[in-house]
């Protein structure tokens, strides 16, 4: 990595966060935040209570961790400033304003108002480097019918389903249900970490199961059932791309919903995926061309079924997957030999560096 900076660049990490998944994003922040290289960037940690409201946090990174870290001790109310000529945060102290700098800003925001291209439209109005996908991608990844559009254009086979608006379904609908077949799937349109799925094992349970995902959104998603089990892809790059190895999720009932992702009580992660090297060499091209085809950048997690028969069919991309030790994204990244040290600073500086080449250009 070439060392562009003669000081350390302030690096942002944003937490936290108007979602039904700021408690996932509070442990991926600590992760991130404690594995950056101190000697190299300085961190600014920028926290989002679950009501919206903005503040520089200066206190113990344990706080984050077991959700104290909202105090009056800690924290300044702050905002990212959207005027370009600032490019920094803007904290309020008494009756002044103090700037203070970023280089870059990694926001480590799960679902809504965070992953969904919200926080990344402020930052490329403010002019500071985005560390990951910026809004563009980052919306059209959170959108999984447009998403899968776009997968299916770039040659990449896709679930059959059909889309819902709350204030529109009717019985017709269950009829076109009927027509997919049971089980299937009823997912809310943009949520993450599974809130809001339900797989449906007959019409019985259909009711029910679009009810709860039209709390989280009100556009769903009806898709069949894919027989197989689900692959998942960390990619880490621009257009020169580092490629995991390939992760696979046994199941042992139901599917992978929101407690299994973050307790494995009765699944097992495989990394290794258990597949021969020519279907893992085609998994990782069709992962690449998704990535590239929702315009990714910086890093993100490719999720995909692989069927009996040896089709690849496409799920979903999670343009901040999960941060933390445990998660899909870095341990398929240590599996090729990258620690969770040098994948948290390889992204910031990759980062940086595509900012600067971006500047002289």
């Amino acid at each position: 990595m070439i060392d562009i900076f003669d000081i350390k660049p302030k690096i942002a990490v944003i937490f936290g966060g108007n979602s039904p998944e700021y408690s996932v994003s509070l442990q991926s922040a600590y992760a991130v935040i404690t594995h950056i290289d101190k000697n190299k960037y300085d961190p600014v940690l920028i926290g989002i209570t679950k009501s919206g409201e903005w503040f520089r946090f200066l206190g113990n990174t344990d706080k984050i961790a077991n959700d104290t870290w909202c105090n009056t001790s800690d924290c300044v109310r702050a905002i990212i400033s959207p005027c370009r000529s600032n490019r920094s945060l803007l904290e309020f102290k008494a009756n002044t304003v103090h700037l203070v700098k970023l280089d870059g800003v990694m926001p480590v925001l799960h679902g809504r108002n965070g992953e969904d291209g919200t926080v990344q439209g402020l930052l490329e109005l403010s002019g500071i480097p985005i560390i990951g996908c910026k809004s563009l991608s980052s919306s059209l990844c959170m959108d999984k019918e447009k998403a899968r559009k776009l997968a299916y254009m770039a040659g990449v086979q896709i679930p059959k389903s059909f889309l819902l608006r709350k204030e529109t379904y009717g019985s017709s609908d269950f009829k076109q249900a009927e027509r997919l077949g049971y089980p299937l799937f009823v997912k809310p349109v943009m949520s993450g970490s599974s809130l809001g799925i339900t797989k449906v094992m007959g019409v019985n349970e259909l009711s029910e199961a679009l009810n709860k995902a039209f709390c989280y959104d009100n556009k769903v998603i009806v898709e069949e059932n894919i027989p197989g089990f689900e692959v998942g892809c960390a990619i880490l790059g621009d257009t020169d791309l580092v490629i995991g190895e390939l992760d696979e999720i046994e199941l042992s009932g139901g599917f992978f919903d929101y407690n299994e992702k973050y307790t494995l009580q009765t699944s097992r992660i495989h990394v290794p995926a258990r597949v021969n090297a020519q279907k893992t060499e085609e998994i990782k091209n069709a992962a690449k061309t998704i990535y590239h085809a929702l315009d990714c950048t910086g890093f993100a997690r490719v999720d995909m079924f692989l069927t009996p028969s040896g089709e690849i069919v496409f799920n979903e991309v999670n343009t901040i997957p999960g941060f933390t030790n445990h998660s899909c994204f870095p341990n398929m990244l240590y599996a090729i030999g990258m620690t969770f040290e040098t994948v948290v600073n390889r992204i910031i500086g990759l980062a940086l560096e595509s900012a600067f080449i971006s500047c002289i250009a």
